[in-house]
Formats: structure tokens, C-alpha cells, sequence
């Protein structure tokens, strides 16, 4: 089991094993730079927050309590650290209204892709990916890319589960008129 492997990794950097977070950063750190992405939507600025992440965990490893898997922890930071850093560029990032959640349903149709090669099916959902608004982009990435669960992004993010499920259907239904567009 990954949580488990992964605690495996943090004992061993608690016990004075530095050369063991390799492990971690290895594991985590494709994840961590398209969360860091999605949010600064700077290729150079997301290498500098996912790294910038990477050191804090590292610095931080004690505090890690294992409440949460190990990977929430790690995708906490990466998502307040870009968060800080785009405020720092003078860039809010607006949580949505409570209100706003009765109009969330649980549709998730989405378009055909069945006919397209794996690797030709993906470049085209990175694509449909990036045209979502930041927060969107962000709760997709983590549900569906990272398969973390609502509570977990409620962890990461600080939005509601009615907030994350409201920017999860939203983001459905423009990923969809996206894909259409783009198939």
C-alpha cells in the first residue's frame, strides 16, 4: 500500500536517512509540479514552488502527524505555497460562495474519447485542462489526476465540499465544451 510505503520513507528521514526523501520526492514530484502549474500557470514558477514545496515538507517532516495521507500533506503545501506566491505577483484567488452549491448536480457526462490513443486522448484533456479557470483546474487535478477524495481537497484547498463540488461539475461541463471543440 502506498501510505503505508510511504511512512516506511518518512521514518527513515526522521531517523537521519536524508538520502530516503529522494524516494518521496521522486513518487510526488510530477503531482506536485502540475498542482504548482495549474496555479501559477508559469512552467519556471511552478519548478521554483513545487522545489520550494519539496524543501518545506523536508523541513517540516516532524510536524507530519499521518492523519492524512502523506501525499494531502505534501499537495497542502505545494497548493499554499503557489497560492502565496501568485498573492506576492498581486493575484487573488477567490473561494467560491457557499450559495452557490444547490446548483450543483451529479452529472458527469463527458465527451467520447474512446476512439483516441492513451497518449493523443490525454494531450488533448491537459489541453481542455488549461483553459479552466485556476481554481477549477486545481479541484480537477487533484479529484481526478491525483484521485484525491473531497475531504482531502478540502484539506488542500480550505474550500468547502460544497465548493469543491460545485467547481467539479463547472469544470465538467467546460472540459466537455472543450473536448467537443477540440475533437
Amino acid at each position: 500500500m502506498k501510505a503505508t510505503e510511504d511512512q516506511v520513507y518518512i521514518d527513515k528521514v526522521l531517523q537521519g536517512d536524508l538520502a530516503a526523501f529522494a524516494f518521496l520526492v521522486e513518487r510526488y514530484k510530477a503531482m506536485a509540479y502540475t498542482l504548482a502549474l495549474k496555479i501559477m500557470r508559469n512552467s519556471e514558477e511552478a519548478e521554483d514552488v513545487a522545489q520550494e514545496s519539496f524543501v518545506k515538507a523536508y523541513q517540516q517532516l516532524h510536524q507530519f502527524a499521518g492523519k492524512a495521507k502523506f501525499s494531502t500533506w505534501l499537495y497542502t503545501i505545494v497548493y499554499r505555497t503557489s497560492v502565496s506566491k501568485r498573492q506576492k505577483q498581486g493575484v487573488l484567488i477567490l473561494a467560491l460562495d457557499d450559495d452557490l452549491s444547490e446548483n450543483y448536480t451529479d452529472d458527469t457526462s463527458s465527451p467520447p474519447l474512446e476512439y483516441l490513443q492513451d497518449e493523443e486522448r490525454q494531450k488533448y484533456v491537459r489541453q481542455a485542462i488549461q483553459k479552466l479557470p485556476e481554481m477549477e483546474g486545481v479541484v480537477i487535478t487533484l479529484f481526478y489526476m491525483n484521485e484525491n477524495t473531497i475531504r482531502e481537497i478540502e484539506e488542500i484547498t480550505g474550500l468547502t465540499a460544497a465548493n469543491i463540488k460545485v467547481k467539479l461539475f463547472r469544470a465538467r461541463k467546460i472540459l466537455e465544451k472543450e473536448l467537443r471543440f477540440l475533437l
